[in-house]
């Protein structure tokens, strides 16, 4: 036979039968086809009630002749771990004796394997770890999620919500309501109220340690949330009146510098005021020319008329005009712009 295969082994019979003398004979052989599975060994543990102990088992299935399997610590001497021939192999730990980075080793061999080689599992004990949000905060009649996850511990540990400091354990109802997702288990306090308000544990344990992660829950009325946006408005309005003080120092950055302050930008802008009043009131006067010296008569009233100028540049024309217009007058001794009345 070629490419024997594992299921090809059992027992073969040959019949041999004479049609002359009507005898038969037979005879029986049994195959035997040695085998090493694919794959390695499987380290599996047992769950237990209790964590004062911890119960591994080691499995190798599918060889023959069957394999020898031994568990070995690697904090031992490895020639102190028993080995046995057999498909499967149990080791139970006392939890005492466990430290947390622990590691053994289940080794399996065969005699179809070379010198030397080897097919192991392992398994390296950790603790516990509990993650999640330590701060938690609801609104009155509302709906609150606590979350913890835990996914370091070896052998798993067995994890579960508690309230107070006593920790009383969280039993699901019309109150809690306890769910899975994945590796998170979730705590969702229903309805609210002040005296949902404390701490909570979310407690995790192996056979190596208890650990626990404490969730603080803070349940505050609708008041204190009405407060907070009043609060957050009053500071946004201080921050724009700032902005708004720190632009307007900065586009008069220039006077404030070579001026000596906002005392010396007042003083400045009164000076100039000033300045700007007297130029108007001398402008003014000197725009308007006065009326030559008419001789009284109380039959005739002379009213002469000026427009004033609205600018600088037009005062200046209109004063010239005026001056030469008065002096064309004088000459003609017959005013224009004169009403009799």
């Amino acid at each position: 036979m070629d490419q024997v295969q594992p299921n090809a082994q059992g027992v073969y019979s040959c019949v041999a039968a004479n049609a002359v003398s009507n005898q038969t004979a037979n005879s029986s052989a049994e195959l035997l086809v040695y085998y090493v599975p694919d794959g390695h060994p499987e380290c599996m543990w047992v769950p237990s009630v209790n964590y004062s102990h911890v119960q591994l088992v080691c499995s190798w299935s599918g060889a023959y002749p069957a394999p020898e399997l031994r568990w070995r610590d690697e904090a031992q001497d490895p020639a102190q771990d028993p080995a046995q021939v057999a498909d499967s192999l149990s080791l139970t730990l006392n939890a005492s004796l466990l430290s947390d980075g622990q590691t053994v080793r289940c080794t399996g061999r065969h005699q179809l394997l070379g010198p030397g080689e080897e097919r192991t599992c392992s398994f390296t004990f950790r603790s516990p770890y509990p993650e999640g949000e330590p701060l938690a905060t609801a609104l009155e009649a509302t709906s609150v999620t606590l979350t913890c996850r835990e996914v370091s511990s070896v052998p798993p540990a067995d994890t579960t919500w508690r309230r107070g400091q006593q920790q009383d354990v969280i039993v699901p109802g019309s109150k809690y309501v306890l769910s899975e997702d994945g590796p998170a288990l979730k705590l969702t306090i229903l309805n609210v109220s002040q005296d949902d308000q404390g701490v909570y544990f979310c407690r995790s344990q192996n056979a190596l340690a208890v650990r626990e992660l404490e969730v603080y829950l803070t349940v505050k009325t609708s008041s204190a949330y009405t407060g907070a946006a009043i609060g957050l408005f009053i500071a946004a309005l201080i921050a724009a009146l700032a902005v708004v003080v720190a632009k307007t120092l900065y586009a008069s950055r220039h006077r404030i510098c070579l001026g000596g302050g906002f005392e010396q930008i007042e003083e400045d802008r009164a000076e100039v005021l000033s300045l700007v009043d007297s130029d108007d009131e001398q402008l003014f006067q000197d725009a308007v020319p006065q009326l030559p010296p008419v001789t009284p008569d109380p039959q005739t009233t002379l009213v002469q008329i000026h427009r004033i100028p609205s600018s600088d540049h037009e005062d200046a024309e209109t004063a010239e005009a005026s001056w030469q217009q008065l002096e064309d007058t004088e000459q003609t001794d017959e005013p224009e712009d004169l009403v009799t009345f």
